[in-house]
């Protein structure tokens, strides 16, 4: 495992240590509430106005800010983007969509249908692609046959997240964990699986008893006229993935991805280094004669990959301040470590929800030192599992909600809450009694 020092702090608190507490206080307060008073600014863009912060105020030399960012993690995001463009832009995700949609006809069947797929396809294809490429074709569906298109929404978004925690690369926390912990592939999934199926059945039922009688629109929210519910607009007619010219992909393309995914998830198994895997089966997708590599590029979350680079640097700014170490010897002679499994669920979970997991999970890593893999399975379950508490405990919920929105539907605040609350304090209360067990 990596170790992570305090890069020189010399024990006396100086100007340059309060700027970098200062600086690193500001940043992580901006991406907890999502902006900055008066600039219209995301939690990437802070993240970068941090790390730019730490570097231009000499907290961190400029050697040192690159070598924190920590390139293999970067480099496995980009090879798995690679690989879910080339599923999106063929249309798998679409079809997979549309294939589900024929169940509308049977709420219940449907719903648990469209959680299972959504939560298999999320551990292996990174969860924030399948909502983006999901949510606009599971609105249109459940427009169509007069569904209540809340429990699905909310279905999607729980069952991404929570089948997202069962492998290292389900999510950009996990990738992270998986790279830094240096953890094998097969003992991380044997460990999650059991807890991510206990949970996606509590968070099925709870979905059923919380929409009990409304998983379909009510009559008298239905049109006067007895007529079809007009579809919603841009949904009518789904179209595949990503925008394209029509008749450029085949389902060659389809294949082609599926069979790279297959192998790369197959490689993934063995001592193979994860991020040169990846960007190995992202090259082969890029060696296309019918797909043109700027639409692959294109597809991938640059802002993400910033957003990582700007975190790597703020965190690497706040080690020098001595105050990371200060509070572990705090914590030490109170008898509290944060790398005991049970202590580290409930702090994973808070502080995901405070400022989201990814950076939860940045900020939480260097704290573990030599925890046991015990303890990062948890922090993978537990950081994950809470991003289903609040809208801004995951990325993947912010994409169900803004998409969604923009195709007609509302899924508020408190909606979500009213949900996702029972969802994340039952699959918590699977992860802590899995770990009972485990230890037992």
């Amino acid at each position: 495992m990596r170790a992570h020092g305090r890069m020189g702090y010399d024990g006396a608190f100086t100007m340059s240590h309060f700027l970098c507490v200062l600086i690193f206080c500001v940043a992580y307060v901006g991406i907890a509430v999502g902006g900055l008073p008066r600039l219209t600014i995301d939690r990437t863009g802070i993240a970068l106005l941090g790390a730019i912060a730490m570097v231009s105020a000499g907290v961190l030399p400029l050697p040192q800010a690159m070598a924190s960012i920590d390139a293999p993690t970067l480099l496995l995001l980009f090879g798995l983007m690679l690989v879910s463009a080339q599923l999106r832009l063929s249309g798998f995700y679409t079809r997979s969509a549309l294939a589900l949609s024929g169940l509308a006809e049977r709420p219940r069947v449907f719903l648990l249908l469209l959680m299972l797929v959504s939560g298999a396809l999320s551990a292996l294809l990174v969860n924030d692609i399948v909502c983006l490429a999901f949510t606009p074709v599971l609105a249109g569906a459940v427009q169509r046959a007069r569904l209540n298109p809340l429990p699905y929404l909310i279905g999607l978004a729980c069952a991404s997240n929570i089948g997202s925690a069962a492998t290292l690369i389900g999510n950009p926390q996990n990738m992270l964990i998986g790279q830094m912990a240096h953890l094998a592939f097969a003992p991380f999934l044997a460990w999650c699986a059991v807890p991510v199926l206990l949970s996606m059945a509590a968070a099925y039922g709870l979905l059923l008893v919380l929409y009990r009688g409304r998983l379909s629109v009510a009559a008298d929210e239905r049109p006067a006229s007895g007529g079809e519910r007009p579809p919603l607009a841009g949904a009518a007619a789904p179209q595949a993935d990503g925008p394209r010219a029509p008749g450029t992909e085949t389902p060659w393309q389809v294949w082609k991805g599926l069979l790279v995914t297959a192998a790369l998830v197959a490689l993934f198994f063995t001592p193979a280094p994860r991020e040169t895997v990846a960007l190995a089966a992202g090259g082969v997708l890029l060696c296309s004669r019918r797909m043109d590599a700027r639409r692959l590029l294109g597809m991938i979350d640059w802002s993400l990959i910033l957003l990582f680079c700007g975190l790597f640097v703020v965190i690497a700014g706040f080690e020098t301040s001595g105050l990371p170490g200060r509070l572990m010897e705090a914590l030490a002679r109170r008898e509290v470590s944060v790398a005991n499994p049970y202590v580290l669920a409930g702090v994973g979970a808070v502080l995901s929800n405070l400022v989201s997991n990814v950076p939860a999970v940045m900020l939480l890593i260097r704290f573990l030192g030599e925890a046991s893999a015990e303890a990062w399975y948890v922090l993978a379950l537990s950081s994950t599992f809470a991003g289903n508490l609040l809208t801004i405990g995951s990325i993947a919920n912010l994409i169900v909600i803004e998409q969604a929105r923009g195709l007609g539907v509302t899924v508020t605040f408190r909606e979500h809450a009213r949900a996702g609350v029972p969802v994340t304090l039952a699959s918590l209360a699977v992860v802590l009694g899995w770990l009972f067990v485990m230890r037992a």
